[in-house]
């Protein structure tokens, strides 16, 4: 049989819904891709229908697939994330040469990508961990693209992933290079995190609107509307508001009541959390948004609690229309937390790592294509041109002016809430946050001198400079002895 003539620019392994949408993303940009699925019916089913007629080359074997691209090879992994793509790595690395790429495009876990890139530099094999973000339809048509591992690939991957990413609405692709090793997965879990706030977020405003006002989905649609013309501009209450025009089929009932209030999760979110434990970042906006969707999956316990422990909400006495405009504020305030509280978090990884993540850059890469693509993202990456090395978002000029403008409307928001008995767990997480963020002394001094009581675990004192650690003998028998863990 003759030898393949390798004409194929780049290879994909895994025809599930992303990796078919990209292979056509990027036959529609004029590059040729071999494709290959371990259910080889797939490619068949795949090459007959949608890629019919386009620059797509069907491989049954991973060596036949190999054989079709030209040198330097690049091969993207589109499997599901774990130990599936170590075993796609291991058949392909021995039919690779020093100089070839491999892609994951998965939602791999960062240390699976960092342990990756470590290993198959060895080999002479340039691998890279990639954050996609946009679900089908970015996939197919410009989704956010967030690449990292070994530089080297960077020159050889660049043209293909800016031609089919998405674009700023200043025409800038939707990706650029965030860093080494597995630090183009951490910026995409990141991503997920921040994504699990704003959706919980927007949820709660919902039920604010429609348990305390009463409100039907035809007039919460209308409101959506409103916002999404204004600072909350984005494609998640976008989507609310879509969601909230439209009927079940079946029943004629807005397809919002039909559906069974229990949410679930694919891990990325408790994987931000885990990571902001380990770093000492608070998190707590996404962590309560982790947590809600576990609440809300306990749905036969919840049923069961609430003839229990009922609720006697009071009715609601005061102007609507200004609640509806304080929930807005309430809404964009508490965004404005997940944010700082995200962007945070990756500033600690960079610093904990040695990776540089470019916050600004960042920024861009998430303002057209992904799931929480906003308006709202050309702000941050202005705050981070004003200061690289921006602490906390909080302290940039515009955004405490923002959340100042929008302080007392969502304080009222939290307090009707509560007053109700409305769980707002990530909205009233957001306002602790800000006011602990901004109080100059909290009362952890006196959660030291318990940790000091009954552990020893020492404290520092205001009349002494940082990082001198004392201890008082408080019960007068626990002698001068002090352990020396004062973080443990």
């Amino acid at each position: 049989m003759a030898a393949i003539q390798p004409t194929a620019d780049i290879g994909l392994v895994g025809l599930a819904v992303m990796g078919e949408n990209l292979v056509l993303n990027m036959a529609n940009h004029g590059y040729t891709v071999a494709v290959f699925n371990r259910t080889t019916s797939k490619v068949d089913a795949f090459l007959a229908d949608r890629a019919k007629d386009k620059p797509i080359l069907g491989a049954h074997s991973v060596e036949e697939l190999v054989a079709n691209l030209k040198r330097p090879r690049k091969i993207m992994i589109m499997v599901k994330a774990g130990a599936p793509v170590d075993q796609v790595i291991d058949e392909l690395v021995p039919l690779l040469e020093p100089g070839d790429v491999l892609i994951d495009g998965g939602n791999s876990h960062f240390p699976d990508s960092t342990r990756r890139t470590r290993a198959l530099k060895e080999k002479g094999i340039l691998y890279v961990g990639t954050g996609v973000s946009g679900g089908e339809e970015g996939a197919l048509k410009g989704p956010s693209i967030m690449p990292g591992g070994n530089p080297d690939a960077w020159p050889l991957v660049k043209p293909i992933f800016q031609a089919i990413a998405a674009r700023a609405p200043d025409g800038t692709p939707c990706c650029d290079w965030v860093g080494p090793e597995g630090s183009g997965h951490y910026v995409k879990m990141v991503h997920n995190g921040i994504e699990y706030g704003d959706m919980q977020l927007i949820c709660e405003a919902y039920f604010v609107m429609r348990k305390l006002l009463g409100m039907e989905p035809a007039a919460l649609h209308d409101v959506f509307d409103r916002w999404n013309q204004g600072p909350l501009d984005s494609y998640l209450v976008e989507i609310t508001r879509d969601i909230l025009a439209q009927k079940d089929d079946e029943t004629g009932k807005p397809m919002i009541d039909v559906i069974l209030d229990t949410a679930g999760q694919k891990g990325t979110g408790k994987w931000t959390v885990i990571s902001a434990c380990d770093l000492g970042v608070p998190l707590t906006l996404i962590s309560e948004a982790v947590f809600a969707r576990t609440l809300s999956s306990q749905k036969d316990e919840r049923v069961a609690a609430s003839k229990i422990l009922k609720v006697h909400p009071t009715s609601f006495n005061g102007n609507r229309q200004a609640m509806v405009d304080d929930v807005e504020r309430a809404l964009y305030a508490s965004k404005i937390i997940s944010y700082a509280q995200g962007f945070a978090l990756m500033r600690g990884m960079a610093k904990e790592s040695g990776w540089e993540i470019n916050n600004g850059a960042v920024a861009m890469m998430w303002r057209g294509g992904c799931i929480i693509r906003s308006a709202f993202l050309g702000r941050i990456k202005e705050a981070f041109d004003r200061d690289p090395n921006l602490t906390n978002l909080l302290i940039d000029p515009f955004f405490a002016q923002e959340i100042g403008r929008a302080e007392e409307g969502w304080r009222r928001v939290c307090a009707a809430a509560i007053t109700h008995g409305i769980p707002v767990p990530a909205m009233t997480s957001a306002l602790s946050y800000f006011d602990g963020y901004r109080t100059a002394q909290l009362p952890a001094n006196l959660l030291q001198a318990q940790r000091d009581f009954f552990g020893a675990h020492t404290y520092e004192r205001t009349d002494k400079p940082r990082g001198q650690y004392f201890h008082t003998n408080w019960t007068g028998r626990g002698g001068t002895t002090a352990s020396t863990t004062y973080n443990a």
